[in-house]
């Protein structure tokens, strides 16, 4: 009987913390770190807006929040952009689409890589949409749907990978028509849709030769007589650049974050859109400890950096275990009170140190903010800057982001909502439950 997830699954789920939502007199708990991610709900809404109006009439947007919605949180982001009439999400994984669905999200759910057989029933019971694109998993997953008892009713929605030339999955378009058959063939299966995903969005070349593959695959369903609900193949590079075709659906992940795929080269028409597309997310903190330090003081491990002078030293309370990459060390730069300041020393698991010597006015203090991803007065930090610095993409900047970094979300200036790891609404921070309650330090583990 299929009454419940497997246990694998629950397991991950449990770790996620729910949304702490605006108490009544409008206020949020305080944050457990100076550090945090501000998430810009209406920035979100507006850049799907912009994302939108570049579709021909019966296209429609498939925001994709795999991946934490790209590091901003899926719950937080998944809700505003259901609320606001997106109709369809993508995730990735199994869990993620579990996630959301626990959370109250009933709009389709497409998982992108194809799941393990076993969890087939489950996605069944939980209405998501699933991706194959081999044949024995398919088989495996249609004989565990088979296993399905005749009470839980309906078919899985099964999304067809067909590679056109990515070399990850999917596929071929020789075997498109009979793979589909079989899924058809299935009681407890239903062909929705065929997909494939771009090379490089950035290369005409390339992009022009895999929407062939792709038309030709689908044109060899509709030869079989085999209906197709929907087709989909671009994202966000895809659309920016025009370089295919945007069919039934267009899958926008990083571009409704507000970022640009890197190196992106947009026509006209697109350029004034991708220009006014705006970052969701921007990453603060404030010092925990601001201090003087002699000429020839080393700061951090190593140490990497030995000051030549006598310097300020802030120390901010974030590192690698938060996303902030470690390939940084001495190569970033962070904005408090409009100016930038040197990051100095290696970036530790849980601190980075900025020299913030020269900052005008008076001393910086515990109580200046800084930025580290986002605007500040007329300077900004953009994610792809810092991906630059640290010798990657923008995409690994802002999935990255930990899950113990604290979010908050702004809709109308105003803060609505926070997530973090550990706080549980009605009990607040540290207040003892059923486990520890009436325990002695000792038996805690303080003493």
């Amino acid at each position: 009987m299929i009454s419940t997830p497997t246990a694998v699954a629950m397991n991950v789920i449990s770790t996620r913390q729910p949304l702490i939502e605006v108490a009544p007199g409008g206020t949020l708990p305080p944050l457990p770190k100076t550090a945090w991610l501000e998430i810009d709900l209406d920035a979100l809404v507006d850049n799907v807006r912009l994302l939108q109006g570049l579709l021909p009439a019966g296209t429609r947007i498939e925001p994709v929040v795999k991946a934490d919605a790209y590091g901003h949180g899926a719950v937080g982001v998944a809700r505003a952009l259901v609320a606001h009439g997106i109709a369809s999400l993508c995730v990735a994984t199994f869990d993620e689409a579990l996630e959301l669905r626990q959370a109250g999200i009933r709009v389709p759910i497409l998982i992108l890589f194809p799941i393990p057989a076993e969890l087939a029933p489950d996605a069944l019971r939980y209405c998501l949409s699933i991706t194959v694109g081999d044949r024995l998993l398919l088989e495996r997953t249609l004989a565990a749907l088979d296993a399905v008892p005749a009470a839980v009713k309906g078919r899985l929605a099964v999304h067809l990978e067909v590679e056109t030339g990515l070399g990850r999955g999917g596929v071929y378009p020789a075997d498109v028509a009979s793979t589909a058959a079989t899924v058809e063939e299935s009681p407890r299966a239903r062909l929705a849709g065929l997909w494939s995903h771009l090379q490089e969005a950035r290369d005409s070349e390339i992009s022009s030769g895999q929407d062939a593959r792709f038309r030709l695959a689908a044109g060899l369903l509709e030869d079989a007589g085999i209906t197709l609900p929907t087709r989909h193949l671009a994202s966000s590079g895809g659309l920016l650049s025009t370089t295919a075709g945007t069919y039934d659906v267009v899958r926008v992940g990083i571009a409704g974050y507000g970022i640009v795929p890197d190196g992106l080269t947009t026509p006209p028409g697109h350029a004034t859109v991708a220009a006014a597309l705006r970052p969701v997310m921007a990453l603060r903190a404030r010092p925990v400890r601001v201090v003087w330090l002699e000429a020839g003081c080393g700061v951090s491990y190593g140490p990497t950096f030995t000051t030549k002078r006598r310097s300020l030293i802030a120390t901010l309370p974030l590192g690698y275990a938060d996303g902030y990459p470690r390939s940084l060390s001495n190569k970033a730069q962070v904005l408090v009170r409009g100016v930038r300041v040197p990051q100095v020393g290696t970036v530790a698991m849980d601190a980075i140190m900025v020299d913030v010597t020269d900052v005008p006015g008076p001393a910086v203090t515990i109580d200046d903010e800084f930025t580290l991803i986002g605007e500040q007065g007329d300077e900004c930090i953009s994610a792809l800057e810092v991906a630059q610095w640290g010798n990657t993409i923008s995409y690994e900047v802002v999935a990255g982001m930990s899950g113990r970094l604290p979010r908050v979300y702004y809709a109308a200036a105003e803060a609505v909502a926070m997530r973090v790891v550990a706080y549980e609404a009605g009990r607040g921070w540290g207040k003892p439950d059923s486990r520890s309650a009436g325990k002695s330090a000792e038996e805690l583990g303080c003493e």
